[in-house]
Protein backbone atom coordinates (compact mmCIF):
# COMPACT_ATOMS: atom_id res chain seq x y z
CA UNK A 1 0.00 0.00 0.00
CA UNK A 2 2.70 2.52 0.65
CA UNK A 3 4.33 1.63 -2.22
CA UNK A 4 1.59 2.34 -4.18
CA UNK A 5 0.72 5.71 -2.48
CA UNK A 6 4.73 6.50 -2.56
CA UNK A 7 4.62 5.55 -6.89
CA UNK A 8 1.40 7.91 -7.55
CA UNK A 9 3.55 10.95 -5.29
CA UNK A 10 6.40 10.20 -7.85
CA UNK A 11 4.03 9.42 -10.80
CA UNK A 12 2.00 12.96 -9.48
CA UNK A 13 5.53 14.93 -8.62
CA UNK A 14 7.05 13.84 -12.56
CA UNK A 15 3.54 15.16 -14.70
CA UNK A 16 4.09 18.47 -12.38
CA UNK A 17 7.38 19.03 -13.73
CA UNK A 18 8.07 21.79 -16.33
CA UNK A 19 9.50 20.79 -19.92
CA UNK A 20 12.33 22.90 -20.41
CA UNK A 21 13.05 22.27 -24.10
CA UNK A 22 16.21 24.33 -24.74
CA UNK A 23 17.62 26.82 -21.31
CA UNK A 24 20.53 28.93 -22.65
CA UNK A 25 22.98 30.76 -19.63
CA UNK A 26 25.90 30.96 -20.96
CA UNK A 27 27.23 30.10 -17.91
CA UNK A 28 30.22 27.08 -19.24
CA UNK A 29 32.67 29.78 -20.88
CA UNK A 30 33.07 29.01 -24.62
CA UNK A 31 31.30 25.96 -24.51
CA UNK A 32 28.87 27.85 -26.33
CA UNK A 33 30.57 27.69 -29.31
CA UNK A 34 29.65 24.00 -29.43
CA UNK A 35 25.76 24.53 -28.92
CA UNK A 36 25.47 27.90 -31.58
CA UNK A 37 26.39 27.92 -35.24
CA UNK A 38 27.21 30.65 -37.45
CA UNK A 39 25.32 30.93 -40.91
CA UNK A 40 27.67 30.59 -43.83
CA UNK A 41 24.87 31.65 -45.82
CA UNK A 42 27.06 35.01 -46.22
CA UNK A 43 30.69 35.72 -45.96
CA UNK A 44 30.37 38.87 -44.06
CA UNK A 45 28.01 38.31 -41.26
CA UNK A 46 28.50 39.98 -38.07
CA UNK A 47 30.69 38.31 -35.23
CA UNK A 48 28.77 37.37 -32.02
CA UNK A 49 31.03 38.01 -28.44
CA UNK A 50 30.36 36.39 -25.09
CA UNK A 51 30.30 39.22 -22.96
CA UNK A 52 28.48 41.16 -20.01
CA UNK A 53 29.12 44.38 -21.77
CA UNK A 54 29.89 47.75 -20.22
CA UNK A 55 27.33 47.51 -17.29
CA UNK A 56 26.00 44.77 -15.53
CA UNK A 57 24.14 43.30 -12.45
CA UNK A 58 26.82 40.39 -12.28
CA UNK A 59 29.60 39.71 -14.43
CA UNK A 60 29.08 36.26 -14.59
CA UNK A 61 25.28 35.93 -14.88
CA UNK A 62 25.01 38.92 -17.11
CA UNK A 63 27.12 37.03 -19.90
CA UNK A 64 25.24 36.88 -23.07
CA UNK A 65 25.90 37.14 -27.04
CA UNK A 66 26.69 40.51 -28.03
CA UNK A 67 26.96 41.64 -31.51
CA UNK A 68 30.45 43.67 -32.13
CA UNK A 69 30.35 45.07 -35.75
CA UNK A 70 28.35 48.18 -37.15
CA UNK A 71 26.10 47.78 -40.32
CA UNK A 72 25.95 44.32 -40.44
CA UNK A 73 23.73 41.17 -40.75
CA UNK A 74 23.96 38.77 -37.74
CA UNK A 75 22.55 34.80 -38.38
CA UNK A 76 23.12 32.36 -35.25
CA UNK A 77 21.67 29.52 -34.07
CA UNK A 78 21.33 26.85 -31.69
CA UNK A 79 19.88 23.09 -31.93
CA UNK A 80 17.63 21.19 -29.54
CA UNK A 81 15.48 18.02 -29.62
CA UNK A 82 12.71 18.41 -31.94
CA UNK A 83 9.24 18.93 -29.89
CA UNK A 84 5.74 19.58 -30.79
CA UNK A 85 3.75 21.87 -28.52
CA UNK A 86 0.20 20.19 -29.65
CA UNK A 87 -2.27 20.32 -26.32
CA UNK A 88 0.74 22.01 -24.65
CA UNK A 89 1.18 25.56 -23.73
CA UNK A 90 4.13 27.14 -25.07
CA UNK A 91 6.81 30.04 -23.87
CA UNK A 92 9.78 31.08 -25.85
CA UNK A 93 11.35 34.15 -23.20
CA UNK A 94 14.96 35.31 -23.76
CA UNK A 95 16.70 39.23 -22.29
CA UNK A 96 17.71 42.00 -24.68
CA UNK A 97 20.12 44.74 -23.81
CA UNK A 98 20.40 47.74 -25.96
CA UNK A 99 23.55 48.83 -24.08
CA UNK A 100 24.56 51.24 -27.22
CA UNK A 101 21.31 53.11 -27.39
CA UNK A 102 20.27 51.91 -30.47
CA UNK A 103 19.00 53.64 -33.48
CA UNK A 104 18.08 50.91 -36.16
CA UNK A 105 18.16 46.95 -35.08
CA UNK A 106 16.46 44.24 -34.35
CA UNK A 107 16.56 42.61 -31.27
CA UNK A 108 14.61 39.46 -31.41
CA UNK A 109 14.53 35.62 -31.67
CA UNK A 110 12.90 32.95 -34.27
CA UNK A 111 12.23 29.57 -33.52
CA UNK A 112 12.74 27.01 -36.66
CA UNK A 113 11.47 23.49 -37.43
CA UNK A 114 14.30 21.39 -36.86
CA UNK A 115 14.90 20.62 -40.60
CA UNK A 116 16.52 24.18 -40.80
CA UNK A 117 19.95 23.60 -42.22
CA UNK A 118 21.89 26.51 -39.58
CA UNK A 119 24.76 26.32 -41.71
CA UNK A 120 22.40 27.98 -44.53
CA UNK A 121 20.17 30.07 -41.99
CA UNK A 122 19.03 33.86 -43.83
CA UNK A 123 16.67 36.28 -44.07
CA UNK A 124 14.34 33.99 -46.15
CA UNK A 125 14.98 30.99 -44.19
CA UNK A 126 11.17 28.95 -42.86
CA UNK A 127 10.20 29.38 -39.66
CA UNK A 128 7.41 28.76 -37.25
CA UNK A 129 7.85 31.87 -34.49
CA UNK A 130 9.38 35.29 -35.07
CA UNK A 131 9.35 37.13 -31.13
CA UNK A 132 10.97 40.52 -29.90
CA UNK A 133 12.01 43.89 -30.01
CA UNK A 134 12.82 46.09 -33.58
CA UNK A 135 13.84 49.72 -33.11
CA UNK A 136 14.50 51.61 -36.07
CA UNK A 137 14.37 55.50 -35.55
CA UNK A 138 11.29 57.50 -33.70
CA UNK A 139 9.03 55.09 -35.92
CA UNK A 140 9.60 51.85 -34.90
CA UNK A 141 9.54 50.63 -31.54
CA UNK A 142 7.52 47.44 -31.75
CA UNK A 143 7.50 44.17 -30.24
CA UNK A 144 6.75 41.63 -33.30
CA UNK A 145 5.04 38.34 -32.64
CA UNK A 146 4.98 36.55 -36.05
CA UNK A 147 3.50 33.25 -36.72
CA UNK A 148 4.05 31.15 -39.83
CA UNK A 149 0.51 29.26 -40.65
CA UNK A 150 0.38 27.18 -43.71
CA UNK A 151 3.91 28.47 -45.21
CA UNK A 152 2.68 32.22 -44.95
CA UNK A 153 3.84 34.34 -42.33
CA UNK A 154 1.12 36.34 -40.44
CA UNK A 155 1.74 39.78 -38.28
CA UNK A 156 -0.03 40.72 -35.04
CA UNK A 157 -2.72 43.38 -35.96
CA UNK A 158 -1.96 44.86 -32.77
CA UNK A 159 0.98 47.54 -31.61
CA UNK A 160 2.97 46.39 -29.23
CA UNK A 161 5.96 48.83 -27.28
CA UNK A 162 8.97 47.60 -26.79
CA UNK A 163 11.07 49.19 -24.27
CA UNK A 164 14.00 51.70 -26.01
CA UNK A 165 16.58 52.52 -22.70
CA UNK A 166 19.59 50.96 -22.12
CA UNK A 167 19.10 48.40 -19.79
CA UNK A 168 18.43 44.51 -20.02
CA UNK A 169 14.17 43.58 -20.50
CA UNK A 170 12.87 40.56 -20.63
CA UNK A 171 10.83 39.27 -23.33
CA UNK A 172 8.12 36.67 -23.11
CA UNK A 173 5.79 35.20 -25.64
CA UNK A 174 3.56 32.79 -24.37
CA UNK A 175 0.83 30.24 -26.95
CA UNK A 176 -1.41 28.57 -25.08
CA UNK A 177 -3.35 25.51 -26.25
CA UNK A 178 -6.86 27.45 -26.12
CA UNK A 179 -5.71 28.98 -29.14
CA UNK A 180 -4.77 32.37 -26.58
CA UNK A 181 -1.53 34.08 -26.36
CA UNK A 182 0.17 36.82 -23.85
CA UNK A 183 2.87 38.82 -24.34
CA UNK A 184 5.26 39.81 -21.38
CA UNK A 185 7.99 42.62 -20.92
CA UNK A 186 9.73 42.61 -17.38
CA UNK A 187 7.22 39.84 -16.16
CA UNK A 188 4.47 41.82 -16.50
CA UNK A 189 1.41 41.67 -19.58
CA UNK A 190 1.94 44.08 -22.28
CA UNK A 191 -0.55 42.45 -23.74
CA UNK A 192 -3.35 39.54 -24.91
CA UNK A 193 -5.89 38.51 -26.79
CA UNK A 194 -6.92 35.43 -29.16
CA UNK A 195 -4.76 34.07 -32.06
CA UNK A 196 -7.82 33.92 -34.53
CA UNK A 197 -8.73 37.77 -33.90
CA UNK A 198 -5.19 39.17 -33.80
CA UNK A 199 -3.83 37.44 -36.64
CA UNK A 200 -5.24 37.01 -40.34
CA UNK A 201 -5.23 33.12 -40.00
CA UNK A 202 -8.46 32.40 -40.84
CA UNK A 203 -11.24 34.47 -43.47
CA UNK A 204 -13.12 36.00 -41.37
CA UNK A 205 -16.34 34.21 -39.75
CA UNK A 206 -18.50 37.17 -41.69
CA UNK A 207 -18.80 38.67 -45.16
CA UNK A 208 -21.33 41.26 -46.94
CA UNK A 209 -23.87 39.40 -48.08
CA UNK A 210 -23.45 39.87 -51.99
CA UNK A 211 -26.87 40.26 -52.60
CA UNK A 212 -27.76 42.60 -50.40
CA UNK A 213 -28.13 46.34 -52.15
CA UNK A 214 -29.22 49.49 -50.38
CA UNK A 215 -32.82 50.47 -51.42
CA UNK A 216 -32.93 53.27 -54.51
CA UNK A 217 -35.12 55.12 -51.66
CA UNK A 218 -32.93 55.14 -48.79
CA UNK A 219 -32.42 58.76 -47.57
CA UNK A 220 -28.84 58.81 -45.41
CA UNK A 221 -29.27 62.61 -45.53
CA UNK A 222 -30.22 63.32 -41.78
CA UNK A 223 -30.06 67.25 -42.91
CA UNK A 224 -31.48 68.75 -46.27
CA UNK A 225 -32.01 72.15 -47.28
CA UNK A 226 -35.48 74.10 -46.49
CA UNK A 227 -37.33 74.24 -49.68
CA UNK A 228 -39.24 77.31 -48.18
CA UNK A 229 -35.82 79.28 -47.62
CA UNK A 230 -34.97 82.34 -50.36
CA UNK A 231 -32.11 83.95 -50.85
CA UNK A 232 -32.64 87.49 -49.96
CA UNK A 233 -33.17 90.63 -53.15
CA UNK A 234 -30.51 92.25 -51.37
CA UNK A 235 -27.95 89.67 -50.94
CA UNK A 236 -25.90 89.59 -54.11
CA UNK A 237 -23.04 92.01 -53.81
CA UNK A 238 -19.42 91.73 -54.90
CA UNK A 239 -16.80 91.13 -53.19
CA UNK A 240 -14.33 93.68 -54.60
CA UNK A 241 -15.60 97.29 -55.34
CA UNK A 242 -13.41 100.37 -56.30
CA UNK A 243 -11.75 102.19 -53.95
CA UNK A 244 -13.95 105.29 -54.14
CA UNK A 245 -11.36 107.04 -51.95
CA UNK A 246 -8.68 106.65 -54.84
CA UNK A 247 -7.82 109.46 -57.00
CA UNK A 248 -5.84 109.01 -60.12
CA UNK A 249 -2.17 110.82 -59.84
CA UNK A 250 -1.56 113.96 -61.40
CA UNK A 251 1.13 112.69 -63.18
CA UNK A 252 -0.85 109.72 -64.82
CA UNK A 253 -0.23 109.73 -68.72
CA UNK A 254 -3.14 107.84 -70.40
CA UNK A 255 -1.33 107.34 -73.19
CA UNK A 256 1.96 106.19 -71.68
CA UNK A 257 0.54 104.17 -68.77
CA UNK A 258 -2.90 103.23 -69.81
CA UNK A 259 -6.03 103.83 -68.67
CA UNK A 260 -5.94 104.52 -65.00
CA UNK A 261 -8.34 101.91 -62.54
CA UNK A 262 -8.62 102.31 -59.21
CA UNK A 263 -7.74 100.02 -56.80
CA UNK A 264 -9.95 97.36 -55.59
CA UNK A 265 -11.08 96.79 -51.78
CA UNK A 266 -12.91 94.63 -50.01
CA UNK A 267 -16.64 95.83 -49.78
CA UNK A 268 -18.06 95.68 -46.55
CA UNK A 269 -21.52 94.38 -47.84
CA UNK A 270 -20.61 91.32 -49.08
CA UNK A 271 -22.21 88.89 -47.60
CA UNK A 272 -20.69 85.87 -49.23
CA UNK A 273 -22.02 82.95 -50.83
CA UNK A 274 -25.73 82.64 -49.56
CA UNK A 275 -26.77 78.84 -48.65
CA UNK A 276 -30.33 77.61 -47.29
CA UNK A 277 -30.78 77.12 -43.92
CA UNK A 278 -30.82 73.57 -42.90
CA UNK A 279 -33.61 71.38 -41.58
CA UNK A 280 -33.94 67.54 -40.41
CA UNK A 281 -34.66 65.41 -43.05
CA UNK A 282 -38.49 63.93 -42.68
CA UNK A 283 -37.46 61.09 -45.40
CA UNK A 284 -34.15 60.29 -42.85
CA UNK A 285 -33.61 56.11 -42.80
CA UNK A 286 -29.92 56.37 -40.81
CA UNK A 287 -27.04 55.03 -42.71
CA UNK A 288 -27.66 51.63 -44.40
CA UNK A 289 -25.64 48.96 -43.01
CA UNK A 290 -24.82 45.98 -45.37
CA UNK A 291 -26.45 43.01 -44.31
CA UNK A 292 -23.79 40.45 -43.45
CA UNK A 293 -23.61 36.26 -43.96
CA UNK A 294 -21.51 33.48 -42.91
CA UNK A 295 -18.54 33.19 -44.88
CA UNK A 296 -18.92 30.01 -47.17
CA UNK A 297 -15.03 29.80 -46.85
CA UNK A 298 -14.13 30.29 -43.64
CA UNK A 299 -13.61 26.69 -41.35
CA UNK A 300 -12.67 27.32 -37.93
CA UNK A 301 -9.33 25.55 -37.06
CA UNK A 302 -8.29 24.48 -33.17
CA UNK A 303 -4.95 24.04 -33.87
CA UNK A 304 -3.80 27.38 -34.86
CA UNK A 305 -1.41 27.68 -31.45
CA UNK A 306 -0.10 24.10 -32.51
CA UNK A 307 3.40 23.46 -34.51
CA UNK A 308 4.30 19.58 -35.23
CA UNK A 309 8.28 20.44 -35.11
CA UNK A 310 10.03 22.57 -33.34
CA UNK A 311 13.98 22.36 -33.17
CA UNK A 312 15.79 24.85 -33.32
CA UNK A 313 16.48 28.97 -31.74
CA UNK A 314 18.32 31.69 -34.01
CA UNK A 315 19.24 35.31 -34.20
CA UNK A 316 18.25 36.29 -37.87
CA UNK A 317 18.52 40.14 -37.47
CA UNK A 318 20.14 43.62 -38.91
CA UNK A 319 21.94 46.41 -36.40
CA UNK A 320 22.81 49.55 -37.49
CA UNK A 321 24.46 50.28 -34.45
CA UNK A 322 25.97 47.02 -32.13
CA UNK A 323 26.41 46.43 -28.83
CA UNK A 324 22.98 44.65 -28.08
CA UNK A 325 23.50 41.72 -25.37
CA UNK A 326 21.34 38.62 -25.55
CA UNK A 327 20.97 36.27 -22.95
CA UNK A 328 19.06 34.00 -20.81
CA UNK A 329 17.23 32.05 -23.31
CA UNK A 330 14.34 29.55 -22.29
CA UNK A 331 11.65 27.63 -24.14
CA UNK A 332 9.52 25.56 -21.78
CA UNK A 333 5.69 24.32 -21.69
CA UNK A 334 5.29 26.24 -18.23
CA UNK A 335 4.45 29.51 -17.62
CA UNK A 336 4.88 29.88 -13.53
CA UNK A 337 8.62 28.08 -14.49
CA UNK A 338 9.31 30.77 -17.08
CA UNK A 339 8.19 33.79 -14.80
CA UNK A 340 10.06 32.23 -11.62
CA UNK A 341 13.22 31.63 -14.42
CA UNK A 342 12.81 35.26 -15.22
CA UNK A 343 12.77 36.14 -11.63
CA UNK A 344 16.04 34.42 -10.77
CA UNK A 345 17.88 35.24 -14.09
CA UNK A 346 16.52 39.29 -15.30
CA UNK A 347 15.11 40.00 -11.85
CA UNK A 348 18.59 39.48 -9.48
CA UNK A 349 20.55 41.77 -11.94
CA UNK A 350 18.24 44.15 -12.71
CA UNK A 351 18.61 46.78 -10.21
CA UNK A 352 22.18 46.59 -9.84
CA UNK A 353 22.62 47.01 -13.42
CA UNK A 354 21.21 50.06 -13.16
CA UNK A 355 23.60 50.68 -9.87
CA UNK A 356 26.52 50.06 -11.85
CA UNK A 357 25.18 52.84 -15.04
CA UNK A 358 24.48 55.40 -12.98
CA UNK A 359 27.55 55.46 -11.42
CA UNK A 360 29.23 54.81 -14.54
CA UNK A 361 27.00 58.02 -15.88
CA UNK A 362 28.39 59.98 -12.35
CA UNK A 363 31.99 59.24 -12.51
CA UNK A 364 31.70 59.76 -16.52
CA UNK A 365 29.58 63.59 -15.48
CA UNK A 366 32.43 64.01 -12.71
CA UNK A 367 35.73 63.36 -15.67
CA UNK A 368 34.05 65.78 -18.49
CA UNK A 369 33.35 68.78 -15.52
CA UNK A 370 37.25 68.24 -15.08
CA UNK A 371 37.98 68.05 -18.46
CA UNK A 372 35.99 71.26 -18.52
CA UNK A 373 37.48 72.73 -15.78
CA UNK A 374 41.44 72.12 -16.80
CA UNK A 375 40.33 73.77 -20.31
CA UNK A 376 38.62 76.84 -18.99
CA UNK A 377 42.07 76.78 -16.45
CA UNK A 378 44.24 76.14 -19.48
CA UNK A 379 42.14 78.90 -21.75
CA UNK A 380 42.59 81.37 -18.70
CA UNK A 381 46.46 80.87 -17.82
CA UNK A 382 46.94 81.05 -22.30
CA UNK A 383 44.62 84.69 -21.68
CA UNK A 384 46.88 85.77 -18.82
CA UNK A 385 49.96 85.00 -20.84
CA UNK A 386 48.50 87.25 -23.68
CA UNK A 387 48.25 90.06 -21.91
CA UNK A 388 51.28 89.65 -19.80
CA UNK A 389 53.13 89.61 -23.31
CA UNK A 390 50.97 92.75 -24.27
CA UNK A 391 51.65 94.56 -21.17
CA UNK A 392 55.26 93.92 -21.62
CA UNK A 393 55.03 95.24 -26.02
CA UNK A 394 53.54 98.04 -24.66
CA UNK A 395 56.35 98.98 -22.04
CA UNK A 396 58.97 98.51 -24.00
CA UNK A 397 57.07 100.43 -26.68
CA UNK A 398 56.76 103.33 -24.63
CA UNK A 399 60.45 102.95 -23.34
CA UNK A 400 61.41 103.21 -26.81
CA UNK A 401 58.98 106.55 -27.43
CA UNK A 402 60.98 107.85 -24.42
CA UNK A 403 64.32 107.29 -26.25
CA UNK A 404 63.28 108.84 -29.45
CA UNK A 405 61.72 111.94 -27.63
CA UNK A 406 65.29 112.15 -26.24
CA UNK A 407 66.95 112.36 -28.80
CA UNK A 408 65.07 115.03 -30.65
CA UNK A 409 65.35 117.47 -28.28
CA UNK A 410 67.98 120.48 -29.41
CA UNK A 411 70.84 121.39 -27.39
CA UNK A 412 70.82 124.44 -26.24
CA UNK A 413 66.91 123.11 -24.47
CA UNK A 414 69.37 120.75 -22.72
Amino acid sequence: MKTRLLLCLLAALAAADPSVYFKEEFSDGDAWTQRWAESKHKSDYGNFKLTSGKFYGDAEKDKGLQTSEDARFYAMSAKFDSFSNEGKTLVVQFTVKHEQTIDCGGGYVKVFPSTLDQSDMHGDSNYNIMFGPDICGPGTKKVHVIFNYKEKNHLISKDIRCKDDEFTHLYTLIVRPDNTYEVKIDNQKAESGSLEEDWDFLPPKKIKDPDAKKPEDWDERAKIDDPEDKKPDDWEKPEHIPDPDAKKPEDWDDEMDGEWEPPMIQNSEYKGEWKPRQIDNPDYKGKWIHPEIDNPEYTPDSSLYSYKDIGVIGLDLWQVKSGTVFDNFLITDDETFAEKFGTETWGATKDPEKKMKEQQDEEERKKREEEDKDKQEDAEGDEEEEDEEKEEKEEEEEEEEEEEDTDTVPKDEL
